[in-house]
C-alpha cells in the first residue's frame, strides 16, 4: 500500500462525485468531507457507506465526515469544491475566512453560474484571488468509479507544479489522472457536454436509433469546440479525455443524469415533471441558458444547444427541436450547422 501524502484535505459536498473523489484520495492522503445533511454524515462516519448517493458502495474508514463547515477545511492543506454550480459561490464565501492562505481549490463542478455566466476557477478567483486554483474533469461515472472500473481523469491549473503534487493526489489504482495546463478548455468540455447529452437523450427517447445519436455527439463536439476555442480554450483539449473523453460518457451512458433528463423529455414529459422527480442536479439544465448567452456574446452558431436551450425552458418540445434540426441548412462538415 503506498505511504499517504503529507497533506490534509478538506472535500466539501456529500453528492455522488464528490463522495467518489473523497473515497479516492482517502487512499492518498488524509481528508474530511463536509455535507449539509447530518444523517449522511453519521451514515459515512458509523456505516461507511453513503446509501442516498451510492447505493451497495462501500467507503474507506479512514475518510471523515463532518457537519461543521470550518472544520473541514481550516487546517487543510487542498480544498476540493465537489458543489453544484449554482450553490458554488455561497459556499466559498462561507469558507473564505477560515482556508490558509495560498491553498489551492480545486472544483468538481460541471457547470456555470448562470447569473454571472462565470465557471466555477473564475469564481474562485474572483472570491479567493490569492488561491491557486483548477479543475478535476473527465469521463468519470460514479458508481463505475467506486466499482472499481478503469477510468481516467484530467486535473487542469496553470500551476505546472502544483498540478504535478495534485496529480499524485488524485491518482489512485485504475483510476488514472492526467494533468493540462487549459483550464478554460477543460472546464468548458465539462460544462458543455451536458446540454449535448441532453440532446442525446432527446433522441434516445423518441427511438433516434444509433446513427442519429452519432451525428448529435459529433456535430455536438464541433459546437463545443468553437465556442471553447472563441473563449479562449485550445482545440486540441476537446479531442482528449475533458472534450471527446466526457462527451462519449455523458451522451451514452444510462447512469447519466443529463441524458436520463433529455430520455424523458423524448418521452413527451415535461422539464418541470422530470427535475420534481430528481434529488440530484443534472447541471445541463442549470446551465443551459448561460451557455445561449455566452454564444449570443461570442457570435458562435450553436443549434443543438439552442434547442436544447428552448425546450428545457419550456418553449419548445424534444419532437419540435429535432424537427427543427433536421430542417436545418446543410453545409461543409467544418462549417456551423
Amino acid at each position: 500500500m503506498p505511504q499517504k501524502m503529507d497533506l490534509k484535505v478538506g472535500l466539501l459536498g456529500g453528492g455522488s462525485w464528490g463522495t467518489t473523489v473523497a473515497a479516492l484520495v482517502a487512499r492518498n492522503a488524509p481528508i474530511t468531507m463536509w455535507a449539509r445533511n447530518g444523517e449522511a454524515v453519521r451514515e459515512i462516519n458509523t456505516n461507511h457507506t453513503n446509501s442516498r448517493y451510492l447505493p451497495d458502495a462501500s467507503l474507506p474508514e479512514s475518510l471523515l465526515a463532518t457537519h461543521d463547515i470550518e472544520e473541514a477545511v481550516a487546517d487543510k492543506d487542498v480544498i476540493i469544491m465537489g458543489i453544484p454550480s449554482q450553490s458554488f459561490r455561497a459556499v466559498l464565501e462561507e469558507i473564505k475566512p477560515y482556508i490558509r492562505p495560498w491553498v489551492p481549490i480545486i472544483s468538481l463542478s460541471k457547470g456555470l453560474e448562470l447569473s454571472t455566466q462565470k465557471r466555477m476557477t473564475e469564481i474562485i478567483d474572483e472570491v479567493c484571488p490569492a488561491h491557486p486554483r483548477g479543475v478535476l474533469t473527465g469521463p468519470n461515472l460514479a458508481r463505475e468509479v467506486m466499482a472499481g472500473s478503469a477510468a481516467a481523469s484530467v486535473i487542469a491549473m496553470k500551476d505546472q507544479v502544483i498540478v504535478k503534487q495534485l496529480q499524485r493526489l488524485f491518482h489512485s489504482g485504475l483510476f488514472r489522472v492526467y494533468t493540462n495546463h487549459d483550464v478554460v478548455g477543460c472546464e468548458l468540455g465539462g460544462v458543455l457536454k451536458n446540454i449535448i447529452a441532453i440532446a442525446t437523450g432527446m433522441g434516445d427517447g423518441q427511438g433516434a436509433g444509433d446513427n442519429t445519436r452519432s451525428a448529435v455527439i459529433t456535430r455536438g463536439l464541433a459546437e463545443i469546440t468553437r465556442l471553447g476555442v472563441a473563449m479562449g480554450a485550445e482545440v486540441q483539449t476537446f479531442s482528449g479525455l475533458a472534450g471527446l473523453g466526457d462527451l462519449v460518457a455523458t451522451c451514452t451512458s444510462p447512469q447519466s443524469r443529463n441524458r436520463s433528463v433529455g430520455f424523458e423529455l423524448g418521452k413527451g414529459r415535461t422539464i418541470t415533471e422530470i427535475i420534481d422527480e430528481m434529488f440530484m442536479v443534472a447541471e445541463g439544465v442549470k446551465s443551459a441558458p448561460a451557455v445561449i448567452s455566452l454564444a449570443d456574446q461570442y457570435g458562435v452558431v450553436m443549434p443543438i444547444a439552442r434547442e436544447v436551450y428552448e425546450v428545457v425552458q419550456g418553449e419548445s418540445s424534444a419532437q419540435k427541436a429535432f424537427r427543427g434540426l433536421l430542417r436545418a441548412d446543410i453545409g461543409a462538415e467544418s462549417e456551423p450547422g
